[in-house]
């Protein structure tokens, strides 16, 4: 593991990219990746899209007070996109810590974990909005999903997508990747990271057709508008048809 001080950055306005680099080693190679997290802050409330990795959740925790300091709109809300550790791991010290918050997504099991806090569970279905004041938060059709209760979500100010464990890819640290966005990491070969990542987290895209996902993917994207992805894996993607080819090519690589 390593230390990554690049972040917080401002993806989109309001919209701040949290969290910390992860090693992955694969084939002699140790690739960085992130399990980010995302502060949506709206004039009347303020989101936080993800938790993040155990090991990141004091930095992360770090980085979310020094933004809500200084913009002034308290955190409301949690938005989990599924339940899997990386996404979920901080859910226990986000109640704790936040006594007003209320947990968004597919929450079904979470009330087994922390049963005295199940009153602050609200489950969401695609279509459903969380309202920040001047902005709203919606949730949207996952495409790729990880887990059968996977649901992404989208800020209709900035037009910004959160897909989770899509747009999943590692980058390199000895490139000075690390707090970049996607169009920024020049020397990052996107295809080939995006279907190492897709081979060990996402096992199952090697035994279906692609195509119809990334289809349905780019589908997606057109029809919501959106000008900005945040993958909870991945570096932020701020030109979409720039990068969105390559992404493409990374998730048909083991059809």
């Amino acid at each position: 593991m390593t230390s990554n001080n690049t972040l917080p950055r401002e993806i989109s306005p309001g919209v701040f990219w949290l969290g910390d680099c992860l090693e992955q080693h694969h084939k002699g190679k140790i690739y960085h990746s992130y399990n980010a997290a995302f502060l949506v802050v709206g004039s009347g409330a303020s989101l936080l899209v993800e938790t993040g990795h155990p090991k990141d959740f004091p930095e992360i925790e770090r980085q979310m007070k020094e933004i809500l300091a200084q913009k002034g709109s308290p955190l409301k809300f949690l938005f989990i996109t599924h339940q899997e550790t990386p996404h979920s791991g901080g859910l226990g010290r986000m109640l704790e810590l936040y006594p007003g918050l209320t947990v968004h997504g597919d929450v079904s099991d979470y009330h087994l974990a922390f049963p005295r806090h199940a009153g602050r569970l609200r489950s969401m279905e695609v279509g459903d909005a969380i309202d920040l004041g001047d902005r709203q938060f919606v949730a949207v059709e996952p495409v790729v999903r990880d887990l059968r209760s996977s649901l992404w979500g989208l800020d209709t100010s900035g037009r910004v997508l959160f897909p989770g464990d899509g747009f999943a890819y590692s980058h390199y640290h000895w490139d000075g990747h690390c707090g970049k966005v996607a169009e920024e990491a020049t020397s990052l070969n996107l295809a080939d990271a995006s279907a190492v990542f897709a081979e060990r987290a996402l096992f199952w895209t090697k035994f279906t057709d692609m195509k119809i996902y990334v289809d349905k993917l780019e589908e997606l994207l057109e029809d919501l508008d959106i000008a900005v992805v945040a993958p909870t894996h991945g570096l932020p993607i701020l030109d979409l048809p720039v990068t969105i080819p390559k992404v493409r090519a990374g998730l048909l690589a083991g059809d």
